[in-house]
């Protein structure tokens, strides 16, 4: 059994998504970001970044428990452990690899900044918001290029860098993002809407989310307490 730690954020919908298209025994604790949840113990001692998602699967390699936090490390092994949505050959594990790795160093970072500055920061820091603003343009522009020629961004196949990315990919208008600007990344973001398993994903936890954060949980996401010594 995996027993999943996360939050109904787009890091942790990867994972949802995941495990619902990998069809895996699964069950979920919600660890509440905002009440702070991820700086407790237990939690740390499983995701010492204190972030989540984690995972502990109980039938891990060789019959052994393995735990398990970084969403794209999540990933990873749940497509060794199921087969499924990494590439068949060793070239389009490659490519496969290449894009998850485009998601977790450029598009989850600048998004998330853009994300914060246009809608958390306590105050509006114009330079600020047009920098993210510029190079999620610029990475929404990577995207459709690659997406005029391939289904999806590893190419004809779906795999894990798709997984990764359309969490990111949804509620484009926080970030002041207009689809009709980048009409194959809306082709590839309404392909994968249509999944039943990642329409199932993306409900999890959702209903504990709430649309915003209070203040208190603003201090506790971005300000002190992130940077205590736990």
């Amino acid at each position: 059994m995996i027993e999943l730690y996360s939050w109904a954020t787009p890091n942790g919908h990867k994972i949802h998504i995941m495990l619902e298209e990998c069809g895996l025994k699964y069950h979920v604790t919600p660890i509440d970001i905002g009440a702070g949840d991820q700086f407790k113990p237990d939690f740390l001692r499983i995701s010492p970044n204190n972030k989540i998602p984690a995972m502990v699967d109980s039938d891990g390699p060789d019959g052994k428990p393995i735990s398990l936090f970084e969403s794209g490390a999540i990933l990873l092994y749940l497509a060794g452990k199921t087969g499924r949505f990494l590439g068949n050959t060793t070239h389009e594990k490659y490519n496969t690899l290449q894009w998850l790795m485009f998601q977790m160093a450029s598009v989850g970072p600048m998004f998330g900044q853009l994300n914060y500055f246009r809608n958390s920061a306590p105050e509006i820091i114009s330079h600020a918001i047009d920098r993210y603003t510029n190079e999620a343009r610029r990475l929404y522009g990577v995207m459709d290029k690659q997406l005029a020629q391939t289904t999806y961004l590893a190419g004809n196949e779906y795999t894990i860098a798709d997984i990764a990315t359309f969490p990111w990919a949804r509620s484009s208008h926080n970030r002041g993002m207009d689809w009709t600007d980048f009409p194959h990344v809306q082709r590839w973001f309404e392909t994968i809407n249509e999944r039943p398993a990642v329409q199932r994903g993306v409900k999890i936890l959702a209903d504990l989310r709430k649309p915003s954060f209070t203040k208190e949980e603003k201090e506790v996401l971005y300000g002190a307490t992130q940077y205590q010594q736990k």
